[in-house]
Parts: structure tokens; sequence; C-alpha cells
């Protein structure tokens, strides 16, 4: 029997065959142009693509790990961690792992700007001298860090000339300041306690929002930026956006809380996951630790700033428990939409990495108020120290000291409300919260002259007094002046107190 089929005749009509003609010129004509340009080099190649660039061309704000990273501007990146202390050891920690997450991206030492005390890694109490850690298991991340500025240098001045690249107004320090172009891209992370519209420092003065919105408006206007992105780690964090950072600067700015609420430290003792036995303090941040471990898993060229920001929000809010805070997102929304890369670059090691909405790290059981994470770490120095030794009477010191100083500014600036608007109305007017969209005073001059009075005759807020200072900036509002604010003051506190945060041993804090 034949194997041979047979083919039915196939009509083929002259409409298809002009078709075949036409494609096929088409394609003929393409390849050309595709060889005339990269011939001539002359013509931007925007209109095919080969296919190992159709992920560009899908996506053409995304740049190949072969294109020139400086064609599209320099990267800087300013970090700050604002506290000093063991007891703070979370700050500094943060602001390691921030500089070996920008490290592995690929920006270079001379565009990142480190702010730190660098009074942790070998203080008495680190259990691993000279090691610093930002996670229970994590590796070391202070080694490499550069030491631009620290101890006394760390200044709210030195950090504003920093983001200005202003070198003359630099003092101590290395001198290192963002000298950026049109076209490059900024980053700056904060990390501290905080308080309604004031950001703290090691040293005094501390950092008052209208001073950096200003700051950021003349970076703006010194046309030395393409686009700034401003992570901020603070308790009420977002009054420092709130009603103050207008659209149209390019800058895009996400807090770790609302303007109302504290933040929270996270790998403490006493929570799931814990630092190791040795440690008796926390390692890190809630919201700081989450776009962090984002960051380091990740391809950030196919990572969002919003997808980051959404991320992060679902990792440090926790509404089901009496912990976590609500990030927010300020200024030009529009630049969320740009990746990751822009700003902090990528670690190669995760080229192959596929993002996807619903992998990131999972909450911790627990977090703790940063303002109650000194007495925390006071609290298991104490519990662990043998009985009798120098290292639990200094504990018990240490805790009863803190307590004290708070009991003392909440009384006094209590007092002083009762004192200036009557019994019943005072703790009214001291907590009443503006809507959303407000800043926080409408005179900042009169809120620093009010701190500053208090301040005076009642000893330094520090680090846990600036939880009121949306009760001085209610009494500017209300129009209190200056006299009468340092009559009430001197009627509330008949002496000021001698303690570590004592005015008489730091200076003020306005």
């Amino acid at each position: 029997m034949s194997t041979n089929k047979f083919t039915p005749f196939r009509y083929i009509s002259p409409e298809t065959t002009m078709t075949r003609y036409a494609v096929g010129a088409l394609f003929f004509l393409l390849l050309s142009t595709v060889a005339f340009n990269v011939e001539s080099r002359n013509v931007v190649d925007d209109v095919l693509r080969l296919p190992s660039e159709a992920a560009r061309f899908f996506r053409p704000n995304q740049k190949s790990k072969d294109d020139d990273d400086d064609a599209a501007g320099t990267r800087w990146a300013v970090l700050l961690a604002g506290s000093s202390g063991y007891w703070n050891y979370r700050h500094q920690a943060d602001v390691c792992h921030a500089y070996q997450l920008l490290k592995r991206g690929g920006l270079k030492d001379e565009n990142i700007i480190v702010f730190m005390y660098d009074d942790i890694a070998y203080d008495e109490e680190n259990p691993r001298p000279g090691v610093i850690i930002n996670s229970p298991q994590g590796d070391d991340v202070y080694k490499g860090v550069p030491k631009d500025y620290t101890g006394d240098d760390v200044t709210a001045g030195n950090f504003f000339a920093a983001i200005l690249g202003n070198k003359t107004a630099v003092t101590g320090g290395s001198g290192k300041v963002v000298e950026s172009g049109p076209n490059d891209h900024i980053f700056i992370y904060y990390t501290d306690h905080g308080g309604p519209g004031v950001l703290g420092m090691p040293t005094y003065p501390y950092i008052y929002a209208e001073d950096l919105i200003e700051v950021l408006k003349k970076k703006h206007d010194s046309g030395t930026y393409k686009s700034l992105v401003f992570y901020l780690e603070a308790c009420e964090s977002g009054s420092i956006f709130e009603g103050l950072l207008p659209e149209g600067l390019n800058i895009y700015a996400t807090t770790a809380s609302n303007a109302e609420e504290s933040s929270w430290g996270t790998y403490c003792p006493g929570e799931y996951p814990s630092p190791p036995p040795e440690y008796d303090t926390c390692l890190g941040d809630l919201y700081s630790v989450a776009w962090m471990e984002d960051s380091d898993i990740h391809n950030l060229r196919i990572e969002t700033l919003h997808q980051q920001y959404e991320l992060v929000k679902r990792r440090t809010a926790n509404d089901n428990s009496l912990y976590g805070s609500h990030v927010m997102q300020y200024g030009d929304l529009k630049l969320s939409r740009e990746d990751l890369f822009l700003y902090l670059g990528t670690d190669p090691a995760n080229d192959n990495c596929t993002f996807v909405d619903d992998n990131s790290l999972s909450p911790t059981s627990k977090a703790v108020n940063q303002r109650d994470a000194d007495l925390l770490h006071f609290w298991h120095k104490f519990r662990k120290a043998p009985e009798g030794s120098a290292r639990k009477f200094k504990a018990q010191k240490q805790f009863t000291e803190a307590m004290s100083h708070r009991m003392h500014v909440d009384n006094s600036i209590n007092l002083v409300g009762k004192l200036l608007f009557g019994i019943d109305k005072g703790p009214e007017v001291l907590t009443t919260v503006r809507p959303a969209g407000q800043p926080l005073v409408d005179d900042w001059n009169c809120l620093k002259t009010l701190v500053r009075t208090f301040e005076t005759h009642c000893g330094s807020l520090s680090q846990y007094g600036m939880k009121h200072m949306r009760s001085i900036a209610n009494i500017c509002n209300a129009g209190i002046q200056k006299e009468q604010m340092a009559d009430a003051s001197a009627q509330a506190c008949v002496a000021i107190p001698s303690n570590p945060w004592s005015s008489l041993h730091k200076g003020l804090s306005a």
C-alpha cells in the first residue's frame, strides 16, 4: 500500500499574497532601520528593541544592568541617627544597616554622608565590642561605616549644611556634603526620638519641622537635584510634614507614624523574635527594619517606592494589638511610582528575585514604644545583674532617674496648662489635636520661644519630654505671650532637678 498522502490544493487569494509581501517588506524595512541606527549611532534606538531589551521596552523607566548609572545622575544619601546612649542602640544600628544596604547597592562612600554619635560599638554595655547588629541573627553592620560626623559634630546645623551642599557652614567632621547636580537623586534617612513638630538630636538644639522644610525648599530652589526621597523614623513623625511639605518640590516622604502617635522599637528583650540573650536593648526600630529588610531581599530595579510603602505599612501597623503605627506618605506622591533603584541602588545578588506583593517579612509578635525603650533597657539590666553588684545599683539608679525626670516634666507641663487656662480647661487645651492637613502651630518662632522659656525655669524637655511639644504649640495657638509663659513656668517649677537629662548638664533644646 502506498504511504503517500494526498495533499489537497489550498487556494491563496491575491489579497493574502499582497499582505504577505507587505509584511515582508515592512520587516525588511525595520531591519534596515536598525542596521542604519547601529551603524550611524546618531539616532535614538527607542523605535525597535532587541529581545535582550524587552524588559526596558515594557518598563521604560527601568535601567538595565549594563547601563551607565551616572547617565541618569548620581545617587546621594544622608543618614542620621539622632540619639546617643546605649539604651538608644537601635538608632545607630538602623543607620549602620542603611549604610551597608546602600553600599551593596552600588553607592560610593563619597556620596554617602553618615551622622551618628558613635558611642555604641565600644560602649561597656555592648556584649560584642566593635560590633553592631540590627536583628537577632544579623551580621555586623558597623564595619566600614564612614565616620563623617560623630560626637558633638552631630548637629542640626551640620545636617542642614550637608543637605544644602554648603561646605563653609559645616563645623567639624569630615566636611562631606551633598554636592549634587540637577540630574541627581537624593535619599535622606533619619532615625531617632521625636515629638510633635520636632526631631531629636544628640546635641542641642533639636530640629524643628519648619526649619527642616525651609532647608528642603532652599535645596529645591538651588536646582541641585532631580528628585529627593525622605524616610523618617520618629514618634509623631507625620507632624514634620503634615501641612508643611508642599507639592511641586519633587520630594517624596514617608514617616513611621502619623502626626499624633508613637513609633516603635523592635527586636527588643522579651519580644519574639528577641535579641540574643546577652543583649538588654532593642536592636532596631519597626518601620526602619521593615523597609531595610524588604530592600535586603528584593531586586530594587523592579520594586517601586509605592510597593515598598505598602509592604512597610502592613508590617508596621498592627490593628489587632496594642502596638503599631500608621506609616504615612507626603509630598509629590507621583514619585512613588519610581523604582527604589534610583535612590538605593540594588544588591546584584538579588538580580533574579521576583517582587511579590505579599512576600514581606512577618511582623513581630510585639514591639516597644520608642519612649519606653530606655526603661526596658534599665529594667532588664537591673533584673539580670547579680544581687549587690555595682551593675545592679547603677541600673536601679538609671531607672529611678528616668522615672523621676518623666514625672517632673509631665507634672510641670500639666501645672503650666492649669495656671494659664484654669483647672478645668487647661488639660483640654494641652491635648487638642488639629485636623489632619493643618500644621502643628501657626507661629514657629512662638513655639521655640515658649519652649525655651519653659526650659529656663523647669529644665530640658529631653527625648521623653518632646511628647509635650503639642501642648506648648497649643499654648502658642491660644495667644499666650512669653511673659505669661514665664510667670506660669516659674510658679510650676521651684527648681530644676539635676539628672542626666537636665538642662544643667546639656543646655536647652530650643
